[in-house]
């Protein structure tokens, strides 16, 4: 049976032939065209500084930055996939200037310039205070794993490392036994003594290489947790004058300097450590990035980025990072993986009034809890701990720590699942360092143009 209704249809080869205006495919607010704008305000003196006065004409660092920054705010962090949307994708042609940079030409240019990325960081935030969308007050801070590119399964622990090392140089000695009986022809076919010996001494030099790395990280180790020792213990004693009593639990156990068996090396990145998965209870090769997020714009104040797997000793690099220029930090919130009285001093010393958790809250707190009134500040012979948990039950204190979860958490939520960055795609800690800087700028363009636009 033929329908009777007519329907629209489409003439392919006319399409093609249709000659369309990219004025018309981006509306005026676009986010393309944000970023255009906002590179054209940027000075890039320093980045002109490094081009030599010899060689072909390169692409001006204004399109390679535009499309890097357009990508990473979008999802794109494959040169090979921004170069093909250069000729697929209205957004990108723009950017690009109807110009078609290769993807080698991107990598280079990102990889080249990741230092310079610092400055324009900056440059950003100092934009989005002149437009009056930041106004640097209170912050949140926080970190994330984020995955290195290396497998866990080229990582060798401290214990196998021994082990590998001892089986190694028996072979050698071996080896070296053998090569005394080579006029008695004994040798297998196809053998070569000295090959062999010179692919077992390659190898154990690379096992050298990664044995004094994690007899380096364990001295920094043991600084760290011989602190933290000295702290808890004095903090028990202090306890014990208070009360007159012992008090309970058992004492701190001192920690056990020098590499331990389950210390791991990749090989693949040194860099990068096996740090517990945020998602899961697994283990894999990541870095920890942190940034610091005001929590009125939700704009990214401070970013910074380690090898540790703990967040204790993350929080003086990152504050570091704040520029100066947008202003001092009046308050900062941040959870107990941050709690230390190191992480309190630091704080103080930059006059910023820390609230940080000295624990896990409970789920599900009795009504009695929630509405339990205020009892008096603890007094100047109280623990930091104390005086930390009393100072986030005041009104102000429940204010600025409740606003963590909705400020900072949001915002790695969106880099990690809504743009899809996970992977590192460049290996070492500066370089990986300087993805995630360019990382942070590509949101705060993003977010910026939201600001502006609603």
């Amino acid at each position: 049976m033929r329908m009777s209704r007519t329907f629209k249809t489409a003439d392919y080869d006319a399409t093609l032939d249709v000659t369309v205006r990219l004025g018309d495919c981006l509306p005026p607010d676009h986010l393309a065209r944000f970023v255009v704008d906002t590179i054209a305000q940027l000075d890039l003196s320093a980045i002109y500084a490094r081009y030599g006065s010899r060689g072909g004409q390169p692409y001006a660092p204004e399109i390679l930055l535009g499309l890097l920054f357009y990508g990473y705010a979008t999802g794109t962090f494959s040169s090979r996939k921004i170069e093909r949307a250069t000729y697929e994708t209205v957004p990108f042609r723009f950017i690009a200037a109807n110009l078609h940079p290769d993807h080698d030409t991107l990598a280079t240019f990102r990889k080249t310039f990741l230092p310079e990325l610092k400055d324009l960081f900056v440059q950003v935030l100092l934009l989005a205070q002149l437009a009056g969308v930041l106004k640097l007050g209170n912050i949140s801070l926080d970190g994330t794993k984020i995955h290195a590119d290396a497998s866990k399964s080229k990582a060798v622990s401290y214990k196998h490392l021994l082990a590998l090392e001892a089986q190694l140089r028996a072979e050698v000695e071996e080896l070296f036994a053998l090569s005394e009986s080579l006029d008695q022809g004994d040798l297998p076919s196809g053998l070569v003594v000295a090959d062999e010996v010179a692919i077992r001494q390659a190898r154990l030099a690379r096992l050298a290489e990664a044995k004094a790395v994690l007899s380096a990280r364990a001295k920094e180790r043991d600084a760290i947790e011989q602190a933290e020792y000295a702290s808890k213990v004095r903090e028990r004693e202090e306890k014990a004058q208070r009360t007159g009593r012992t008090p309970r639990g058992r004492p701190p156990k001192p920690p056990t300097p020098g590499p331990r068996d389950k210390d791991q090396y990749n090989f693949t990145d040194p860099d990068s450590r096996i740090m517990k998965n945020s998602t899961d209870q697994g283990f894999d090769q990541h870095y920890n990035a942190q940034v610091a997020v005001d929590q009125v714009s939700l704009l990214i104040v401070g970013e910074s980025l380690s090898s540790h797997p703990t967040d204790q000793h993350e929080l003086e690099p990152t504050l570091d990072a704040i520029p100066s220029q947008i202003g001092p930090v009046a308050a900062g919130a941040l959870d107990n993986g941050y709690f230390s009285e190191a992480n309190i001093a630091a704080c103080e010393r930059r006059a910023i009034d820390a609230y940080i958790a000295t624990g896990r809250d409970p789920h599900h707190p009795s009504w009695q809890e929630r509405f339990a009134a205020l009892g008096a500040p603890p007094g100047e012979e109280a623990s930091p701990s104390e005086k930390m948990a009393y100072k986030l039950k005041t009104a102000i204190g429940k204010a600025i720590y409740g606003l963590r979860k909705c400020t900072v958490e949001p915002v790695i939520g969106i880099i990690k699942e809504i743009v899809g960055f996970r992977q590192f795609s460049l290996r070492g800690e500066q370089a990986a360092a300087g993805k995630w800087c360019l990382v942070c700028v590509a949101f705060n363009l993003k977010r910026l143009h939201s600001l502006l636009s609603g």
